[in-house]
Protein backbone atom coordinates (compact mmCIF):
# COMPACT_ATOMS: atom_id res chain seq x y z
CA UNK A 1 0.00 0.00 0.00
CA UNK A 2 1.35 3.39 -1.23
CA UNK A 3 1.51 6.28 1.81
CA UNK A 4 -0.94 9.13 1.21
CA UNK A 5 0.89 12.55 0.20
CA UNK A 6 -0.03 15.46 2.36
CA UNK A 7 1.38 18.78 0.91
CA UNK A 8 1.09 22.37 2.68
CA UNK A 9 1.02 25.62 0.78
CA UNK A 10 2.16 28.45 2.98
CA UNK A 11 1.38 31.94 2.19
CA UNK A 12 4.16 33.89 3.71
CA UNK A 13 4.90 37.72 3.98
CA UNK A 14 7.64 37.15 2.21
CA UNK A 15 7.28 33.70 0.03
CA UNK A 16 4.72 31.53 -1.12
CA UNK A 17 5.34 27.51 -0.87
CA UNK A 18 4.41 24.50 -1.59
CA UNK A 19 5.56 21.54 0.08
CA UNK A 20 4.47 17.81 -0.70
CA UNK A 21 4.98 14.89 1.40
CA UNK A 22 4.94 11.35 1.84
CA UNK A 23 5.91 8.46 4.10
CA UNK A 24 5.87 7.53 7.79
CA UNK A 25 3.37 10.19 9.75
CA UNK A 26 6.36 11.00 11.96
CA UNK A 27 9.36 11.83 9.29
CA UNK A 28 7.60 11.91 5.98
CA UNK A 29 10.12 12.82 3.43
CA UNK A 30 9.84 15.37 0.94
CA UNK A 31 8.30 14.28 -2.47
CA UNK A 32 8.28 18.44 -3.87
CA UNK A 33 9.49 21.68 -2.79
CA UNK A 34 9.47 24.98 -4.60
CA UNK A 35 8.78 28.40 -3.73
CA UNK A 36 7.98 31.82 -4.93
CA UNK A 37 9.60 35.22 -3.03
CA UNK A 38 6.82 37.41 -3.90
CA UNK A 39 7.08 39.93 -0.88
CA UNK A 40 3.63 40.07 -0.01
CA UNK A 41 4.61 42.22 2.57
CA UNK A 42 7.01 44.00 1.16
CA UNK A 43 4.72 47.12 0.91
CA UNK A 44 2.75 46.79 3.95
CA UNK A 45 4.72 49.10 6.78
CA UNK A 46 4.26 52.10 3.85
CA UNK A 47 0.46 51.40 2.19
CA UNK A 48 -0.70 48.59 4.45
CA UNK A 49 -1.85 46.69 1.43
CA UNK A 50 -0.35 43.95 -0.88
CA UNK A 51 1.11 45.92 -3.97
CA UNK A 52 -0.46 44.95 -7.18
CA UNK A 53 3.32 43.29 -8.80
CA UNK A 54 3.07 41.03 -5.62
CA UNK A 55 -0.55 40.40 -6.06
CA UNK A 56 0.09 39.04 -9.60
CA UNK A 57 2.89 36.92 -8.63
CA UNK A 58 0.97 34.84 -5.75
CA UNK A 59 -1.62 34.88 -8.50
CA UNK A 60 0.82 33.08 -10.49
CA UNK A 61 2.21 30.98 -8.18
CA UNK A 62 -1.49 29.97 -6.12
CA UNK A 63 -2.66 28.49 -9.88
CA UNK A 64 0.42 26.68 -10.49
CA UNK A 65 1.09 24.86 -7.14
CA UNK A 66 -3.32 23.95 -7.11
CA UNK A 67 -2.49 22.68 -10.25
CA UNK A 68 0.46 20.68 -8.89
CA UNK A 69 -1.09 19.14 -5.91
CA UNK A 70 -4.38 18.11 -7.93
CA UNK A 71 -1.52 16.54 -10.54
CA UNK A 72 0.32 14.68 -7.65
CA UNK A 73 -3.14 13.34 -6.61
CA UNK A 74 -1.98 14.57 -3.11
CA UNK A 75 -4.58 13.13 -0.41
CA UNK A 76 -4.68 16.32 2.20
CA UNK A 77 -3.64 19.74 0.94
CA UNK A 78 -3.76 22.17 4.01
CA UNK A 79 -3.11 26.32 2.47
CA UNK A 80 -2.54 28.44 5.25
CA UNK A 81 -1.51 32.66 5.33
CA UNK A 82 0.11 34.36 7.77
CA UNK A 83 1.03 37.62 8.96
CA UNK A 84 0.70 39.41 5.53
CA UNK A 85 -2.61 38.57 4.29
CA UNK A 86 -3.48 38.68 7.95
CA UNK A 87 -2.73 42.60 8.52
CA UNK A 88 -3.25 43.68 4.61
CA UNK A 89 -6.37 45.80 4.05
CA UNK A 90 -6.73 43.69 0.62
CA UNK A 91 -5.81 40.59 2.15
CA UNK A 92 -9.41 39.80 1.18
CA UNK A 93 -8.19 39.68 -2.72
CA UNK A 94 -5.57 37.12 -2.08
CA UNK A 95 -8.28 35.29 -0.73
CA UNK A 96 -10.25 34.95 -3.52
CA UNK A 97 -7.65 34.74 -5.89
CA UNK A 98 -6.85 31.40 -4.24
CA UNK A 99 -10.71 30.39 -3.35
CA UNK A 100 -10.57 30.87 -7.93
CA UNK A 101 -7.82 28.21 -7.91
CA UNK A 102 -9.90 25.70 -6.06
CA UNK A 103 -7.91 26.45 -2.77
CA UNK A 104 -9.50 26.72 0.93
CA UNK A 105 -7.18 29.43 3.07
CA UNK A 106 -7.11 29.25 6.85
CA UNK A 107 -5.33 32.62 8.05
CA UNK A 108 -3.64 31.38 10.98
CA UNK A 109 -3.94 34.22 13.99
CA UNK A 110 -0.17 35.51 15.21
CA UNK A 111 -0.39 32.97 18.61
CA UNK A 112 -1.23 30.21 15.91
CA UNK A 113 1.38 30.49 14.06
CA UNK A 114 3.68 30.89 16.94
CA UNK A 115 2.63 27.56 18.21
CA UNK A 116 3.13 25.97 14.76
CA UNK A 117 6.65 26.82 14.27
CA UNK A 118 7.41 25.94 18.23
CA UNK A 119 5.50 22.06 17.27
CA UNK A 120 7.93 22.52 13.72
CA UNK A 121 11.30 23.23 15.93
CA UNK A 122 10.01 20.45 18.59
CA UNK A 123 8.94 17.91 15.75
CA UNK A 124 12.86 17.97 14.46
CA UNK A 125 14.71 18.61 18.35
CA UNK A 126 12.95 16.42 20.26
CA UNK A 127 14.59 17.43 23.48
CA UNK A 128 14.78 21.36 22.84
CA UNK A 129 14.70 23.52 25.51
CA UNK A 130 14.34 27.04 25.15
CA UNK A 131 13.05 30.05 23.21
CA UNK A 132 12.25 29.66 19.55
CA UNK A 133 12.30 32.66 16.83
CA UNK A 134 10.03 32.43 13.94
CA UNK A 135 10.56 35.33 11.66
CA UNK A 136 8.68 35.79 8.80
CA UNK A 137 8.41 38.90 6.07
CA UNK A 138 5.67 40.44 8.16
CA UNK A 139 6.17 39.15 11.80
CA UNK A 140 8.26 37.54 14.46
CA UNK A 141 6.86 35.03 16.65
CA UNK A 142 8.98 34.05 20.17
CA UNK A 143 7.40 30.42 21.88
CA UNK A 144 8.81 28.81 25.14
CA UNK A 145 9.45 25.37 24.50
CA UNK A 146 10.69 22.52 27.09
CA UNK A 147 9.92 18.85 27.48
CA UNK A 148 8.42 18.43 24.18
CA UNK A 149 5.52 21.03 24.98
CA UNK A 150 4.68 24.70 23.83
CA UNK A 151 4.74 27.21 26.37
CA UNK A 152 4.27 31.02 26.20
CA UNK A 153 3.86 32.44 22.96
CA UNK A 154 3.86 36.05 21.33
CA UNK A 155 3.56 37.89 17.75
CA UNK A 156 5.56 40.73 17.21
CA UNK A 157 5.36 43.06 14.29
CA UNK A 158 8.76 42.82 13.44
CA UNK A 159 9.17 40.81 10.37
CA UNK A 160 12.05 41.13 8.20
CA UNK A 161 10.67 43.08 5.72
CA UNK A 162 9.78 45.79 8.31
CA UNK A 163 12.99 45.73 10.39
CA UNK A 164 14.93 48.54 8.00
CA UNK A 165 12.20 51.31 8.29
CA UNK A 166 13.36 50.97 12.15
CA UNK A 167 16.85 50.14 11.85
CA UNK A 168 16.90 53.72 9.63
CA UNK A 169 15.39 55.47 12.02
CA UNK A 170 17.64 54.25 14.94
CA UNK A 171 14.52 52.54 16.66
CA UNK A 172 15.31 48.77 16.34
CA UNK A 173 16.99 48.37 19.18
CA UNK A 174 14.55 50.47 21.28
CA UNK A 175 11.37 48.82 19.69
CA UNK A 176 12.03 45.61 20.56
CA UNK A 177 12.92 46.02 24.22
CA UNK A 178 9.69 47.94 25.10
CA UNK A 179 7.90 45.09 22.67
CA UNK A 180 9.21 42.49 24.57
CA UNK A 181 9.21 44.30 28.03
CA UNK A 182 5.48 44.64 27.30
CA UNK A 183 4.70 41.42 27.38
CA UNK A 184 6.92 40.03 30.02
CA UNK A 185 9.64 38.32 27.46
CA UNK A 186 12.27 40.48 28.58
CA UNK A 187 15.17 37.63 29.90
CA UNK A 188 12.91 35.19 29.10
CA UNK A 189 15.87 33.25 27.65
CA UNK A 190 18.51 33.39 29.95
CA UNK A 191 20.53 30.78 29.91
CA UNK A 192 19.23 29.39 27.02
CA UNK A 193 19.42 28.67 23.58
CA UNK A 194 17.38 30.93 20.98
CA UNK A 195 16.06 28.19 18.20
CA UNK A 196 15.80 29.41 14.79
CA UNK A 197 13.19 29.68 12.24
CA UNK A 198 12.90 31.53 8.65
CA UNK A 199 14.64 31.87 5.68
CA UNK A 200 16.50 34.75 6.39
CA UNK A 201 17.84 33.68 9.95
CA UNK A 202 18.76 30.70 7.78
CA UNK A 203 20.36 32.08 5.49
CA UNK A 204 22.95 33.92 8.20
CA UNK A 205 23.92 30.38 9.13
CA UNK A 206 24.67 29.43 5.29
CA UNK A 207 27.01 32.54 5.31
CA UNK A 208 28.86 31.28 8.18
CA UNK A 209 28.71 27.68 7.42
CA UNK A 210 30.76 29.13 4.62
CA UNK A 211 32.84 31.43 6.20
CA UNK A 212 34.16 28.98 8.59
CA UNK A 213 34.28 26.20 6.08
CA UNK A 214 31.88 23.88 8.11
CA UNK A 215 32.25 20.31 6.85
CA UNK A 216 29.04 19.40 6.44
CA UNK A 217 25.91 21.08 4.29
CA UNK A 218 23.18 20.65 6.65
CA UNK A 219 21.74 23.17 8.74
CA UNK A 220 20.02 21.57 11.03
CA UNK A 221 21.13 22.27 14.89
CA UNK A 222 23.86 24.23 13.51
CA UNK A 223 24.91 26.92 16.37
CA UNK A 224 26.15 30.05 16.13
CA UNK A 225 27.10 31.65 19.36
CA UNK A 226 26.08 35.80 19.80
CA UNK A 227 29.95 36.65 19.01
CA UNK A 228 28.94 34.87 16.05
CA UNK A 229 26.31 37.22 15.07
CA UNK A 230 28.19 40.16 15.66
CA UNK A 231 30.98 38.69 13.37
CA UNK A 232 28.32 38.19 10.67
CA UNK A 233 27.44 41.63 11.02
CA UNK A 234 30.48 43.20 10.62
CA UNK A 235 30.63 40.83 7.45
CA UNK A 236 27.89 41.64 5.84
CA UNK A 237 28.76 45.52 6.21
CA UNK A 238 31.19 45.40 3.35
CA UNK A 239 31.28 41.97 1.49
CA UNK A 240 29.76 42.44 -1.74
CA UNK A 241 26.67 40.80 -3.66
CA UNK A 242 28.51 38.74 -5.66
CA UNK A 243 30.91 37.10 -2.94
CA UNK A 244 27.08 36.48 -1.02
CA UNK A 245 25.68 34.51 -4.63
CA UNK A 246 28.28 32.23 -4.26
CA UNK A 247 27.80 31.01 -1.14
CA UNK A 248 26.22 27.18 -1.41
CA UNK A 249 22.50 27.30 -0.47
CA UNK A 250 21.84 30.97 0.40
CA UNK A 251 19.08 32.11 -1.99
CA UNK A 252 19.66 34.88 -3.61
CA UNK A 253 16.19 36.32 -2.74
CA UNK A 254 17.20 36.42 0.75
CA UNK A 255 20.56 38.18 0.51
CA UNK A 256 18.93 41.65 1.19
CA UNK A 257 16.88 41.01 3.88
CA UNK A 258 20.63 39.06 5.68
CA UNK A 259 22.01 41.98 7.31
CA UNK A 260 18.63 43.57 8.74
CA UNK A 261 17.80 39.72 10.12
CA UNK A 262 21.10 39.93 11.82
CA UNK A 263 20.66 43.49 13.16
CA UNK A 264 17.21 42.11 14.62
CA UNK A 265 19.12 38.81 15.42
CA UNK A 266 21.62 40.42 17.92
CA UNK A 267 19.05 43.08 19.64
CA UNK A 268 17.09 39.43 20.55
CA UNK A 269 19.73 38.06 21.87
CA UNK A 270 20.81 41.12 24.03
CA UNK A 271 17.03 41.60 25.32
CA UNK A 272 16.03 37.90 25.71
CA UNK A 273 19.55 37.22 27.61
CA UNK A 274 19.98 34.00 25.19
CA UNK A 275 22.95 32.31 25.53
CA UNK A 276 23.27 31.56 21.53
CA UNK A 277 21.35 30.11 18.87
CA UNK A 278 20.36 26.84 16.92
CA UNK A 279 19.17 26.38 14.14
CA UNK A 280 16.12 24.49 13.06
CA UNK A 281 15.17 23.04 9.57
CA UNK A 282 11.84 23.13 10.84
CA UNK A 283 9.47 25.24 10.98
CA UNK A 284 5.53 25.84 10.63
CA UNK A 285 4.87 23.76 8.39
CA UNK A 286 6.23 20.65 9.88
CA UNK A 287 4.82 22.04 12.90
CA UNK A 288 1.22 21.83 11.38
CA UNK A 289 2.05 18.23 10.59
CA UNK A 290 2.97 17.20 14.08
CA UNK A 291 0.62 19.08 15.68
CA UNK A 292 -1.95 16.54 13.41
CA UNK A 293 -0.48 13.36 14.97
CA UNK A 294 -1.71 11.59 17.85
CA UNK A 295 0.47 11.88 21.60
CA UNK A 296 1.51 8.43 20.86
CA UNK A 297 3.09 9.13 17.01
CA UNK A 298 4.46 12.47 18.40
CA UNK A 299 6.54 10.59 21.20
CA UNK A 300 8.40 8.69 18.31
CA UNK A 301 11.91 9.83 17.65
CA UNK A 302 12.02 11.41 14.47
CA UNK A 303 15.95 9.89 13.58
CA UNK A 304 14.57 6.17 14.80
CA UNK A 305 11.62 6.61 13.04
CA UNK A 306 13.03 8.18 9.81
CA UNK A 307 16.35 5.05 10.03
CA UNK A 308 13.37 2.53 10.16
CA UNK A 309 11.83 3.58 7.31
CA UNK A 310 14.84 3.89 4.90
CA UNK A 311 16.29 0.38 6.64
CA UNK A 312 12.74 -0.74 5.56
CA UNK A 313 13.15 0.48 1.77
CA UNK A 314 16.91 -0.39 1.22
CA UNK A 315 17.65 -3.45 3.33
CA UNK A 316 17.17 -7.10 2.33
CA UNK A 317 15.20 -8.19 5.76
CA UNK A 318 13.34 -5.71 7.60
CA UNK A 319 13.82 -6.56 11.35
CA UNK A 320 16.89 -7.00 10.95
CA UNK A 321 18.23 -3.63 12.21
CA UNK A 322 16.40 -4.05 16.15
CA UNK A 323 17.55 -7.42 16.21
CA UNK A 324 21.34 -6.49 15.30
CA UNK A 325 20.99 -3.37 18.33
CA UNK A 326 19.76 -5.89 20.82
CA UNK A 327 22.35 -7.94 20.05
CA UNK A 328 25.17 -5.62 20.20
CA UNK A 329 23.59 -3.13 22.97
CA UNK A 330 25.59 -5.70 26.03
CA UNK A 331 28.46 -4.45 24.57
CA UNK A 332 28.16 -0.69 25.21
CA UNK A 333 27.24 1.04 28.28
CA UNK A 334 26.24 4.29 26.14
CA UNK A 335 24.65 7.38 27.16
CA UNK A 336 21.37 7.86 25.95
CA UNK A 337 21.91 10.30 23.28
CA UNK A 338 24.99 8.13 21.70
CA UNK A 339 22.76 4.86 21.99
CA UNK A 340 19.53 6.09 19.88
CA UNK A 341 22.43 6.63 17.04
CA UNK A 342 23.91 3.38 17.68
CA UNK A 343 20.39 2.21 17.21
CA UNK A 344 20.20 4.60 13.57
CA UNK A 345 23.14 2.85 12.53
CA UNK A 346 21.98 -0.72 13.12
CA UNK A 347 18.66 0.46 11.20
CA UNK A 348 20.65 1.29 8.36
CA UNK A 349 23.29 -1.48 8.47
CA UNK A 350 22.03 -2.74 5.17
CA UNK A 351 21.87 0.72 2.90
CA UNK A 352 25.08 -0.43 1.19
CA UNK A 353 24.50 -3.48 0.06
CA UNK A 354 22.94 -2.79 -3.69
CA UNK A 355 25.89 -0.52 -4.05
CA UNK A 356 29.45 -2.36 -5.95
CA UNK A 357 31.50 -3.93 -3.26
CA UNK A 358 33.97 -1.51 -3.52
CA UNK A 359 32.15 1.46 -3.08
CA UNK A 360 29.45 0.04 0.21
CA UNK A 361 31.74 1.58 2.92
CA UNK A 362 31.31 4.88 0.87
CA UNK A 363 27.60 4.79 0.64
CA UNK A 364 27.41 4.42 4.41
CA UNK A 365 29.16 7.42 4.89
CA UNK A 366 26.94 9.53 2.30
CA UNK A 367 24.04 8.19 3.97
CA UNK A 368 25.27 9.35 7.63
CA UNK A 369 26.24 12.50 6.67
CA UNK A 370 23.94 13.72 4.00
CA UNK A 371 20.82 11.70 4.71
CA UNK A 372 17.54 13.99 5.85
CA UNK A 373 17.95 13.10 9.23
CA UNK A 374 16.49 15.30 12.28
CA UNK A 375 16.96 14.99 15.61
CA UNK A 376 20.71 14.79 15.35
CA UNK A 377 23.63 17.28 15.28
CA UNK A 378 26.71 17.82 13.12
CA UNK A 379 28.69 14.93 16.09
CA UNK A 380 25.90 12.17 15.88
CA UNK A 381 25.72 12.42 12.21
CA UNK A 382 29.59 11.66 12.32
CA UNK A 383 29.47 8.88 14.72
CA UNK A 384 26.34 7.36 12.76
CA UNK A 385 28.60 7.65 9.79
CA UNK A 386 31.71 5.69 11.69
CA UNK A 387 29.97 2.71 12.29
CA UNK A 388 28.45 2.90 8.86
CA UNK A 389 32.07 2.89 7.20
CA UNK A 390 33.38 0.65 9.35
CA UNK A 391 30.37 -2.09 9.28
CA UNK A 392 30.36 -1.75 5.42
CA UNK A 393 34.31 -2.66 5.45
CA UNK A 394 35.57 0.81 5.51
CA UNK A 395 39.45 1.08 6.65
CA UNK A 396 39.82 1.03 10.69
CA UNK A 397 40.33 4.61 10.00
CA UNK A 398 38.17 7.70 10.81
CA UNK A 399 37.65 9.65 7.09
CA UNK A 400 37.40 13.04 6.35
CA UNK A 401 35.26 15.38 7.37
CA UNK A 402 34.62 13.21 10.96
CA UNK A 403 37.60 13.99 13.15
CA UNK A 404 36.34 17.87 12.33
CA UNK A 405 32.87 16.64 14.22
CA UNK A 406 33.73 14.45 16.50
CA UNK A 407 36.17 13.62 19.17
CA UNK A 408 38.57 10.32 19.08
CA UNK A 409 37.05 8.88 21.73
CA UNK A 410 33.57 9.08 20.67
CA UNK A 411 34.55 7.83 16.88
CA UNK A 412 36.39 5.09 18.20
CA UNK A 413 33.41 3.67 19.83
CA UNK A 414 30.86 4.43 16.61
CA UNK A 415 33.56 1.71 15.18
CA UNK A 416 33.53 -0.62 17.71
CA UNK A 417 29.80 -0.36 16.87
CA UNK A 418 30.42 -0.37 13.19
CA UNK A 419 32.62 -4.21 13.96
CA UNK A 420 30.15 -5.60 15.79
CA UNK A 421 27.26 -4.78 13.34
CA UNK A 422 29.77 -6.40 10.72
CA UNK A 423 30.13 -9.89 13.33
CA UNK A 424 26.72 -9.59 13.78
CA UNK A 425 25.48 -9.54 9.90
CA UNK A 426 28.09 -11.85 8.66
CA UNK A 427 27.32 -14.50 11.44
CA UNK A 428 23.79 -14.80 10.81
CA UNK A 429 23.76 -13.73 7.13
CA UNK A 430 21.26 -10.94 7.61
CA UNK A 431 18.76 -13.26 8.89
CA UNK A 432 16.17 -13.15 12.01
CA UNK A 433 17.38 -16.62 13.91
CA UNK A 434 21.22 -16.65 14.04
CA UNK A 435 21.02 -13.48 16.25
CA UNK A 436 17.99 -14.61 18.46
CA UNK A 437 19.76 -17.74 19.33
CA UNK A 438 23.16 -16.49 20.06
CA UNK A 439 24.75 -13.27 22.18
CA UNK A 440 27.46 -11.41 22.76
CA UNK A 441 29.12 -10.47 26.33
CA UNK A 442 32.27 -9.10 27.72
CA UNK A 443 33.09 -11.81 30.43
CA UNK A 444 36.08 -10.44 32.25
CA UNK A 445 39.00 -9.84 29.61
CA UNK A 446 37.22 -11.79 27.16
CA UNK A 447 34.83 -10.71 24.51
CA UNK A 448 32.23 -14.20 24.10
CA UNK A 449 30.34 -15.24 21.86
CA UNK A 450 27.55 -17.66 22.95
CA UNK A 451 25.74 -20.11 20.38
CA UNK A 452 23.15 -22.36 20.76
CA UNK A 453 24.67 -26.30 20.42
CA UNK A 454 23.16 -26.50 17.08
CA UNK A 455 25.18 -23.61 15.67
CA UNK A 456 28.77 -24.11 16.17
CA UNK A 457 28.84 -24.13 12.54
CA UNK A 458 27.93 -20.99 11.45
CA UNK A 459 31.34 -20.07 13.30
CA UNK A 460 33.33 -20.09 10.11
CA UNK A 461 36.55 -18.72 9.30
CA UNK A 462 34.76 -15.28 8.59
CA UNK A 463 32.84 -15.17 11.70
CA UNK A 464 35.96 -15.80 13.36
CA UNK A 465 38.34 -12.83 11.68
CA UNK A 466 35.43 -10.72 12.47
CA UNK A 467 34.75 -11.83 16.33
CA UNK A 468 38.43 -11.63 16.63
CA UNK A 469 38.81 -7.73 15.42
CA UNK A 470 36.15 -7.00 17.62
CA UNK A 471 37.65 -8.36 20.47
CA UNK A 472 41.57 -6.49 19.63
CA UNK A 473 39.87 -2.85 18.95
CA UNK A 474 37.91 -2.99 22.58
CA UNK A 475 41.07 -4.89 24.37
CA UNK A 476 39.84 -7.90 25.07
CA UNK A 477 40.21 -11.26 23.61
CA UNK A 478 37.85 -13.34 21.41
CA UNK A 479 36.23 -16.40 23.61
CA UNK A 480 33.81 -18.61 21.93
CA UNK A 481 31.10 -20.92 24.26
Amino acid sequence: MTDPRTAIIDIGSNSIRLVVYQGPRRLPAILFNEKVLAGLGSSLAASGTIDDAAMAMARTALVRFATLAREMEVDDLRTVATAAVRDASNGAELIAIAERAGLRVEILPGEQEAIAAGMGVLSGIPDADGIVGDLGGGSLELVRVKDGAVHACASFPFGVLRIAALRDAGRLDRAVEQALAATGWIGAGRGLPLYLVGGSWRGLARLDMDVTRYPLPVIHQYAMSPATIARLRRTLSHVGKARLKAVVGLSSGRIPTLGDAAALLSVLLKHLRSTGTIVSAFGLREGLLFGALSPEERAQDPLIAAARDEGRRSGRFPEHGDLLDRWIAPLFADRAGDARVRVAACLLADVGWRANPEFRAERGLEVALHGNWVGIDGRGRALLAQALWTSLGGALSSPPPLTGLAGEAALRRAMQWGLAIRLGQRLSGGIAGPLQRSSLAIDGEALRLHLAPGDAGLYGEAVQKRHRLLAMQMGLSAALG
